[in-house]
């Protein structure tokens, strides 16, 4: 069934099945099994080809799902990572853990599943690298301009791997013991095994990407002086400053921030040598408060760990089990969404507010105080005759990231930020002079796919930023 433009009426929305539950929570591998070829040409085959393909608008790298979608359905693999690379440098991430806003605004969402394509995405580029399609590509030519690109997160990957095309010669710096950012330490190996990250960095530094670690500017490297050995420097340091719970017995022992705990066990299935003090869910009581992606992810990790039991807490109501009236498509929908950590064992509260940390004499954690709260307007009161304590171990805050670090490169630079301490910004130009910003430095914690489209944006700016300088002589 090649290109049947009824396919999306007789074929049903199928993805990969994962392993047994009982089974993936002892190791960090992948938790999806392997997916016949000729059902996922079926799967894009769903795709009506749409007039105006509002996917398109869904996706913030502007993917061309419809072309790369037929081009799988006629098993012309080629021409569909040919077509996929063109907006997306890493599918293989995406295709991984994006929350696929692109099938939120599939028209066939409308009122039926949406085309699978974040699995068809994954399918493209692994088929790539299965047929050595994927390989080094250095520019011809170089144009003698030099650029650091602080911070090697999904914007500064994507940042350098286009700078690297237009012939500019790329420094990476990250400041950790490896690159990736968010990507190596921020997602467990069970969304994203990080071979999966260094097989691309292996290809970046074979097109000439150099890349240094433990490379903390504006601490340990001076960031005038690097500044002044660049062209260019590109600002992608993520929003990395967690949003605190600063309530009655905060200081208690076992309350922890979410990617404290989630970045010490990503380096301890790394391999590293943990010489911090061990942040481990083993033989304990977890409430994870934060109903997102982090939340999820801690929960996942927990229950790998041998958690006795998890529990998440959530501020906001439940959400409805299908799209809401107050999201209607083509918008990002407000639904209950039951990820592959939940399932492996979560007890969810959703409309909980937490009061009070309660301590043992010894000072560690025994409890949070809660109480349900009533939402109307936006605004939440407490519903009184509600209060529950809830017995608990270890605390894991997962509750968002508030902005960018101010001191080290920000601060050395002088770089202006506002009212939310995100760093301002013209067409991805900071105040001062050959200075970028790309990522949620700019634009605050959002997606990795966000985060790509960023650095792709940017890396446009510098290298316009360039152009202009030549034509003026500079």
């Amino acid at each position: 069934m090649i290109n049947d433009p009824k396919a999306f009426l007789n074929i049903t929305r199928e993805t990969p099945l994962t392993r047994a539950t009982k089974e993936r929570v002892k190791d960090y591998k992948e938790i999806y099994l392997p997916h016949p070829e000729d059902k996922t040409k079926a799967q894009a085959n769903r795709c009506m080809d749409c007039g105006v393909p509002f996917c398109h608008n869904g996706c913030p790298l502007g993917n061309l799902i419809p072309d790369f979608n037929e081009a799988v359905t006629e098993g012309k693999w080629e021409e569909a990572y040919k077509t996929l690379s063109k907006t997306n440098n890493f599918p293989e991430f995406t295709g991984r853990i994006c929350p696929a806003p692109c099938e939120a605004s599939c028209v066939l969402g409308i009122n039926e599943n949406p085309v699978a394509i974040e699995h068809i995405e994954k399918s493209i580029i692994e088929m790539a690298f299965e047929k050595g399609w994927v390989r080094p590509e250095p520019p011809t030519l170089r144009t003698g301009r030099k650029i650091s690109v602080v911070g090697s997160g999904p914007a500064g990957l994507a940042t350098a791997a286009q700078l690297n095309s237009a012939g500019h010669t790329v420094t990476v710096y990250e400041r950790n013991d490896r690159i990736g950012g968010l990507l190596r330490y921020g997602i467990p190996d069970f969304k994203l095994e990080k071979k999966i990250i260094d097989r691309r960095l292996q290809l970046m530094e074979a097109a000439g990407i150099k890349f240094k670690t433990n490379a903390n500017i504006g601490v340990n490297i001076d960031a005038k002086e690097l500044l002044q050995s660049s062209d260019a420097m590109v600002l992608c340091g993520g929003s990395t400053i967690p949003r605190d719970l600063p309530i009655k017995g905060r200081s208690a022992k076992g309350i922890h921030f979410a990617m404290d705990f989630l970045e010490q066990n990503n380096k301890r299935v790394a391999g590293n040598n943990i010489t911090d003090p061990i942040l481990s869910a083993k033989g304990k009581k977890v409430v994870v408060i934060g109903g997102g992606d982090t939340g999820a992810d801690c929960v996942g990790t927990s229950n790998r760990q041998g958690a006795t039991s998890v529990k998440q807490i959530e501020l906001l109501i439940q959400p409805p089990n299908t799209r809401d009236d107050s999201t209607p498509w083509p918008l990002w929908p407000m639904q209950l969404r039951t990820s592959s950590s939940h399932e492996e064992g979560c007890d969810r509260h959703w409309a909980i507010l937490t009061k009070e940390f309660l301590k043992n004499s010894d000072g560690s954690l025994k409890a949070i105080k809660t109480i349900k709260v009533d939402w109307k307007d936006q605004r939440f009161t407490e519903i009184p005759g509600t209060e529950e304590i809830i017995e608990c171990d270890l605390v894991l805050l997962a509750i968002g990231f508030t902005n960018p670090q101010l001191e080290g490169v920000l601060s050395s630079l002088g770089v202006v930020t506002n009212d939310r301490n995100l760093v301002e910004d013209h067409q991805y130009q900071t105040n001062v002079e050959k200075v970028f910003v790309a990522g949620d430095m700019r634009r605050g914690q959002s997606l990795v796919v966000w985060a790509l489209a960023e650095g792709r944006a940017a890396a446009k700016q510098v290298d316009l930023y360039f152009k202009k300088a030549w034509q003026g002589g500079r």
